[in-house]
């Protein structure tokens, strides 16, 4: 028997009805009973009784229904398996990162590899002042960014990483030995001209102080 031939005789041995089980396999009632008659010449019995009102499994049929139903399910199992080792295989995804990130990530990627140990992960660093170019131009699967993200064509998924902002200068900077500072001292400071996304200098590096005082800027970067 075919295997498709053999999933008709299990799906008729469960609806015990011709027009059901053409129309949850999509064949026509006609395939169905003409399977039925070529499993039944090559038995040498009849597996279903009918009559106009029911259709019944003979003792042969339920029989056969026991012995097949295991196999028939082990095959489909075998071959789903087969499958998803298939996808996962030759799944790559692309993660853009800017900096230190992937390290950063480390504990997401665990989870990743975790649920899908045949996909490869692979790392492209993208720079902060053009962070979204590569996934425009489908570098990139996804990039790993700061928030906030106001790009209309783009969609941002969930947050991964909480982390507090932090002021860095060198180490024989007066503020070096504080444990915090308001954001009032950086109108006392000159700080980098980041090339990035406006949004962003507005959440973490604004134009003026709480209190409106400019805040100077020099030395463009565009990259760490």
């Amino acid at each position: 028997m075919e295997l498709r031939d053999i999933e008709i005789f299990l799906t008729l041995a469960e609806e015990l009805h011709f027009g059901r089980t053409a129309e949850r396999l999509h064949v026509s009632v006609s395939r169905v009973s003409h399977v039925i008659r070529s499993q039944e010449t090559e038995i040498g019995a009849a597996l279903f009784t009918r009559s106009s009102r029911r259709v019944e499994l003979t003792p042969i049929g339920e029989q056969l229904r026991a012995g097949l139903r295991p196999a028939y399910d082990g095959i489909r199992r075998s071959i789903a398996d087969a499958s998803s080792v298939a996808r996962q295989t030759a799944e790559t995804i692309t993660i853009g990162v800017m900096g230190a990130q992937a390290h950063d990530l480390e504990p997401v990627l665990d989870a990743f590899r975790a649920s899908r140990p045949f996909a490869e992960v692979r790392f492209r660093e993208v720079t902060f002042s053009d962070p979204f170019g590569p996934l425009r131009r489908g570098e990139v699967d996804l990039v790993t960014a700061w928030l906030p993200v106001e790009e209309p064509d783009l969609a941002v998924g969930s947050v991964l990483r909480d982390e507090p902002l932090n002021l860095i200068v060198p180490s024989r900077h007066p503020l070096a030995r504080r444990d915090s500072v308001e954001l009032e001292v950086l109108g006392d400071l000159v700080v980098p001209a980041i090339a990035a996304p406006e949004p962003w200098m507005s959440a973490v590096l604004p134009h003026a102080t709480p209190s409106g005082r400019p805040i100077r800027r020099a030395h463009v970067v565009t990259t760490f």
